[in-house]
């Protein structure tokens, strides 16, 4: 691929093959592979889990490990090879001219270590200044950052911080030595959409000002299409789609590129006139694939039998875009897509949509803040509760999926577990099939259980490792009698057969299945007590774009097959647009606002809807998308706000007649539009319906 930038590149990855040590011999991880970043410029190194991304950060760094080795190819940095550099070169050269930012901030902050400290020493390790110089620096940059109270936040430690702000002290961490290389592996992946936003927002402001050279690792390809100035797309450690973002997101022509962004829910679509196409099968393990084959064919849609007689070569399709597959230049030639090849689901009658199976009505889960004082101890210090839940009235519908949003801390895991029992209600009313749900799992009746089904965001916490999958699925079966003994295996089977498993991971065992495979066996446990109501928290947060489009299929093909009822948690915008019938959107505890999907999408909103709409990455490198950004962290439940709970963080506040000041004072009106819309704000009906439309992309590929 030709380098759009005048002079050299800031860092050349030329044929770089990657190859470990194992017990079936060496493997090779990443074949091939090149690219180039220059300064100023980012580039989005794009693919599944397994496709070797992270590896190759690893190498360019040089921290493949004692098995790991790069028997071919270079990396140059500002010209200078890096591999087979001593390690006290590379010493140098690490946190001082490249620096690193992953995906978990907690893995590369020392928990007994003071935040300042840690910073401090970045500067002391690779500069001749004093710690007093060192710490006003590190202040500073902080501050650069966007951190709130940059000189409290150096006495504290990591876990004293959100998310956010741990993720914003290791980018200034990274950034304490104007590095000229800025490497990035999935920083913002386990971020809330506007904290993910902001740092998004840091990243650009960053490059703009130290003229850094970004190498930008991620799945998301709405994160990709926002930062990205090229783009390369890798698979089973190779490359096979190099060019601009904005040519890419435009015109894939990579069948897997292509088939990575029909796997991406669109902002504007919903389950009713659109279709995921998750990319069948998986990425093959790197000690099973065929050197003599195009290593994508066993997945491809356009395959042909000289696709699986030899490798491709790179073709380049337009200037400075280059495409590795063998019918590179017919598929851009043709323009070839998919057709729509799901039916839209059947409407279900009148009748059974307006059937109520939950009703929640002033549900409250407080918990009992402890005190360590004295006063506490002789009784005589008031009581102080953190209001997780506060005053929540809710319903779902049968065979209808209800979407909860909101940013971490505001609620919602604690919500759906308080219904689920697993944690006690404090006050409220929730009925589920006319029983009450005032009751711990312990203490409710069986069919309350049995009818009632939790899938969790992380399968690995759920799914017990000493037993195959199986014994847990049968677990159920057994516990509800759902079926006769004798029929428990068949009935496995079934159940694995309706998540696209089949009969051979019935006596597998959790470590050998994929993340994928692992949340499929968690649905599939679920379902087997036949519930009328799936509670899913975060079920695909944490997946790859085409795992995650398979699991949204499977879940609205279970949802149709058995009239399942959902409520579904997710951070994912465009995910809860297009999966959920309604949709609730919560903040400290409460609801700003609810109602049908397509009213939730579209003016009026309210004002916290707005900005979670701003802050939504959109694979289109040219949407038009409003700039909202939240201040501050969402306040303590223990010392909530008074008034309307969002006024500290509303950015429309001001424009009321009063300046806001009825924001701090009262709790603002609920409002109800039409359709089962209802907003809560002190906005009149007629200004929230002047807000203009946030979003409007343009690519719609595989639409």
């Amino acid at each position: 691929m030709n380098d759009t930038q005048s002079g050299p590149p800031l860092l050349e990855v030329k044929d770089l093959s990657i190859a470990y040590k194992t017990r079936k011999g060496r493997v090779l991880a990443v074949e091939g592979l090149n690219f180039q970043v220059s300064s100023g410029e980012t580039l989005g190194l794009v693919g599944e889990s397994g496709c070797g991304k992270s590896t190759v950060a690893f190498a360019i760094v040089g921290f493949l490990g004692q098995n790991g080795r790069i028997p071919k190819g270079h990396i140059y940095f500002d010209g200078d090879e890096i591999v087979g550099k001593p390690q006290r070169e590379l010493n140098k050269i690490r946190g001082d001219r490249i620096s690193v930012v992953y995906q978990d901030p907690m893995a590369a902050l020392n928990p007994v270590v003071p935040v300042g400290k840690q910073l401090a020493e970045v500067l002391t390790a690779h500069r001749s200044i004093s710690n007093h110089e060192a710490w006003d620096r590190c202040v500073q940059m902080l501050k650069k950052v966007h951190m709130p109270d940059a000189e409290q936040v150096m006495s504290r430690y990591s876990f004293q911080l959100s998310g956010g702000q741990q993720q914003r002290v290791v980018i200034a961490m990274a950034m304490l030595n104007s590095p000229a290389l800025l490497i990035m592996d999935e920083p913002t992946t386990a971020l809330d959409v506007t904290v993910e936003a902001a740092v998004l927002d840091l990243v650009e402001e960053l490059k703009e000002e130290y003229n850094t050279g970004i190498l930008f690792i991620t799945h998301n390809l709405g994160v990709v299409a926002r930062v990205s100035d090229k783009m390369c797309v890798m698979y089973a450690g190779i490359g096979v789609e190099q060019g601009s973002a904005h040519d890419i997101f435009k015109n894939p022509v990579h069948p897997y590129t292509q088939g990575l962004i029909r796997c991406v829910p669109k902002l504007g679509r919903n389950k009713e006139d659109s279709v995921l196409y998750p990319i069948p099968g998986r990425v093959p393990d790197p000690a099973e694939r065929e050197n003599e084959i195009c290593i994508f064919s066993e997945r491809c849609d356009y395959a042909q039998p000289e696709c699986r007689q030899g490798r491709p070569k790179y073709a380049e399709i337009e200037p400075a875009h280059t495409v590795r597959c063998f019918r590179a230049r017919d598929i851009y030639k043709n323009r070839v897509s998919h057709e729509e090849i799901k039916k839209k689901p059947e409407l279900k009658d009148e009748e059974e949509q307006v059937e109520k199976l939950l009703n929640v009505e002033n549900l409250k889960v407080y918990y009992e803040q402890e005190s360590k004082s004295l006063a506490s101890f002789f009784g005589m210090e008031k009581k102080q509760f953190v209001k997780a839940v506060d005053d929540i009235s809710v319903n779902v519908r049968k065979g209808r999926t209800l979407g909860v949003v909101g940013e971490s801390g505001c609620g919602k895991s604690t919500m759906v577990k308080g219904l689920i029992g697993l944690e006690e209600i404090t006050d409220g009313q929730a009925r589920f099939l006319n029983f009450d749900l005032d009751k711990p799992i312990t203490k409710r009746e069986r069919t309350v259980i049995q009818e009632m089904q939790m899938v969790f965001q992380n399968p690995d916490a759920t799914l017990n490792p000493s037993y195959t999958i199986g014994q847990q699925i049968a677990r159920p079966i057994k516990l509800f009698k759902t079926v006769p003994k004798k029929q428990i295996r068949d009935e496995v089977v079934r159940l694995l057969e309706s998540v696209r498993l089949n009969e051979t991971y019935f006596d597998r065992y959790p470590r050998q299945l994929s993340g994928g495979e692992k949340q499929r066996v968690g649905i599939a446990r679920a379902l087997a007590s036949r519930p009328d109501l799936v509670i899913c928290d975060e079920p695909v947060s944490a997946l790859d774009v085409s795992v995650q489009a398979a699991v949204l299929n499977l879940l609205l093909e279970i949802q149709k097959r058995f009239s399942t009822s959902l409520i579904f948690i997710a951070h994912d915008l465009s995910v809860v647009r297009f999966f959920s019938d309604d949709v609730v959107i919560m903040y400290l505890g409460q609801i700003m606002e609810m109602g049908p999907v397509e009213a939730i999408y579209d003016p009026p909103y309210h004002p916290y809807t707005e900005a979670l709409l701003s802050a939504v990455p959109i694979p289109d490198p040219d949407a038009d998308q409003g700039h909202i950004r939240l201040s501050g962290n969402v306040p303590s439940a223990l010392n909530p706000p008074e008034g309307c709970r969002f006024h500290t963080r509303c950015p429309r506040r001001h424009q009321l007649p009063d300046g806001g000041e009825i924001c701090a004072r009262e709790r603002p009106p609920r409002r109800q539009l039409e359709n089962g819309h209802f907003i809560q704000c002190h906005f009149s009906e007629e200004a929230l319906r002047n807000m203009e439309e946030l979003t409007e992309a343009h690519t719609a590929v595989g639409a």
